[in-house]
């Protein structure tokens, strides 16, 4: 059986593609799946330093695969926390390149990444309010990215939005035209497989846990993670790279 999400490894960059064009992506159980194991393919695999995450087609998620789910009487997307799951707690950074639209549970999939670049073509909606449904695991990522008003405008209308709009309420990093996607993304793997594995797997987890700490906390706990990280074999690697005008180990590499 063909898979429905496909793997790629080259200079230090997976790429993970969604390949289901003919229902345009949609999250069924055999893509949540395939999907689960070219993530963990990609997290085990010591040459990728960073992830993207894509799809064929003009879409790159529709969203739960209705009609599977209308044919089996269960929920196909049982596996989909699992899935969010993975991405957002990945310690390498998941670009997100969007090839085109996003809808519903695909959106939950482009906030569970670290970054979102999109084309300005593409156009999202959160449309289950439409469907007698609601966004509920979709809403773990999302409100963490989005802004509060724009959250409850988009999960309550239902309305569709552009790239533009996408980017300035936080569900994207970066709105660019078509052509200049892949080098947008590009930049952004090249600029990320320069920082240290380690250093990009804590600094992922301090921009989440830092602003839930109070002020006195947030210190204590960083002064702590600041000494821990000079002292570290690769903070002590990185800083004798910048004295001797050289590439560190893991960019040279």
């Amino acid at each position: 059986m063909t898979s429905l999400v496909h793997g790629d490894l080259a200079a230090g960059v997976a790429t993970v593609t969604l390949d289901s064009p003919p229902n345009r992506n949609a999250l069924s159980v055999r893509l949540l799946t395939d999907l689960s194991d070219r993530l963990r393919w990609a997290l085990a695999e010591p040459e990728a330093r960073v992830i993207v995450l894509t799809g064929t087609g003009n879409v790159f998620c529709s969203g739960a695969d209705l009609k599977e789910q209308k044919a089996s009487g269960a929920a196909v997307t049982a596996s989909f926390p699992d899935v969010l799951t993975l991405i957002w707690e990945s310690p390498k950074p998941v670009i997100c390149r969007l090839n085109g639209t996003a809808r519903a549970g695909g959106l939950g999939l482009v906030a569970a990444c670290d970054f979102a670049i999109a084309p300005l073509t593409a156009s999202f909606a959160f449309s289950e309010v439409r469907l007698g449904v609601v966004p509920a695991m979709i809403s773990v990522p999302v409100l963490r990215r989005v802004e509060p008003r724009a959250a409850a405008e988009y999960f309550l209308t239902g309305e569709v939005f552009d790239a533009a709009r996408a980017a300035e309420i936080g569900l994207l990093s970066r709105a660019v035209p078509e052509d200049e996607l892949d080098a947008t993304v590009a930049h952004y793997a090249e600029l990320l497989i320069k920082g240290g594995p380690e250093a990009l797997a804590v600094t992922k987890r301090m921009v989440r846990e830092v602003p839930a700490l109070s002020f006195e906390e947030g210190l204590r706990r960083m002064t702590e993670l600041s000494a821990e990280r000079f002292t570290s074999e690769e903070g002590q690697e990185g800083i004798a790279a910048f004295r001797e005008k050289r590439p560190p180990k893991w960019a040279a590499q």
